[in-house]
């Protein structure tokens, strides 16, 4: 398949310096910071402030860096934050992390990758002031490792779609339910892949795309037909097709910004949105002894201020930032923010044409603020 956009390009970045940081977990994983700084940087802008940011399951880095439109980094570095670190963890496309049947949780994100991740930058930054802008369930393990006390001395968080109280239409759960068991057990397929449409014909994954394909007639890309099967509930979806630029919206391109997806997570998702609220997944599990199994126990010791984001059409975790919003403000009155996007769903707050007139600015201000 030809990549009218290559994969994993910088040319989103051409302005930036730009540095790539290895690091470890402590389970044994390589994972990655990079940092985009802005030439000229500290000797204008806000050289006492560093952002982060975070991904979701089945993307990357890549999605703050995109060349089709105004992205989110350099957004931030026009706006005065010119030094802009970008985590790759675990749930990366960039590693194969997510094919390689490891039934990780997000327990181990929260307690083993920011953390470590938290210390690597630190080593360069020092003391400066950290804000974190994480999407999907990289806000999810975000929050986690925060309110577990895994991470500390955040000076703000942005959250886009999801926070600390997954919520999901009534056929997402369905497949949270049956998904991973008809998969791994039902199809032999510990994962899930945009590409499958790109399979030898009729082989499992070319039947699955296939299938899937009949019931989304809304476009002709089998990948955007995949990421709806794979998310959610909607036609599309994980965004609003409106929202994206032409060059966005191919099967290649979706396919290479959200990728393979191992289901066991779904198995931890769907425990979350059952109990309403980030929980454990294995209480008696050891290694996880230091977090807690209840996230939201101590939810008004955290004095990170949080700014939570969510598009009013987002067919992914539905409502579940303002349920978040409302849950913080009584736990921490007048410490966290809301902001309900017209017209935007669930990842297009951050790969949108339009997200650097409609969404950064609220971003801009929430980190200036703090």
């Amino acid at each position: 398949m030809e990549h009218r956009i290559p994969r994993f390009t910088l040319d989103g970045v051409r302005d930036a310096e730009v540095s790539v940081h290895p690091f470890a977990t402590e389970d044994g994983l390589g994972l990655t910071l990079t940092r985009f700084r802005r030439a000229g940087f500290p000797a204008v802008g806000s050289p006492d402030d560093v952002v982060l940011l975070v991904h979701g399951l089945t993307s990357s880095s890549d999605m703050f860096i995109m060349p089709e439109h105004l992205n989110l980094v350099r957004f931030l570095h026009d706006s005065g934050f010119g030094d802009v670190w970008a985590l790759d963890f675990r749930m990366s496309n960039r590693f194969p992390y997510n094919v390689e049947t490891r039934r990780h949780t997000l327990d181990d994100i929260a307690q083993y990758d920011h953390p470590a991740a938290l210390r690597e930058l630190r080593r360069h930054v020092g003391a400066r002031r950290i804000h974190v802008v994480a999407h999907c369930l990289g806000s999810v393990s975000f929050h986690m490792s925060l309110f577990s006390g895994a991470v500390d001395g955040i000076a703000s968080l942005v959250a886009n779609s999801v926070g600390l109280t997954p919520r999901v239409h009534r056929w997402a759960r369905l497949k949270l339910a049956a998904g991973p068991v008809l998969l791994e057990y039902g199809t032999g397929l510990p994962y899930l892949d945009p590409r499958f449409r790109d399979a030898p014909p009729f082989t499992r994954r070319w039947l699955l795309a296939r299938a899937v394909s009949l019931f989304h007639p809304e476009c002709g890309e089998a990948a955007c037909h995949m990421q709806s099967f794979m998310w959610g509930s909607g036609r599309p979806a994980m965004y609003r097709h409106g929202n994206l630029r032409p060059e966005t919206h191919v099967h290649e391109r979706l396919a290479d910004l959200n990728g393979a997806c191992d289901v066991n997570y779904y198995r931890h998702v769907r425990k979350m949105v059952a109990a309403g609220r980030v929980v454990k997944f294995d209480p008696a599990e050891p290694r996880h002894a230091a977090l807690p199994d209840d996230y939201l126990v101590n939810a008004a010791d955290v004095d990170t201020p949080i700014l939570y984001l969510t598009g009013d059409h987002n067919d992914v975790f539905t409502d579940s930032n303002i349920v978040c919003h409302e849950v913080m403000s009584k736990a921490a009155p007048g410490r966290h923010e809301l902001r309900v996007l017209p017209g935007y769903g669930h990842i297009d707050p951050l790969i949108g044409k339009d997200a650097h007139m409609d969404v950064f600015p609220h971003i801009l201000d929430f980190l200036k603020r703090h």
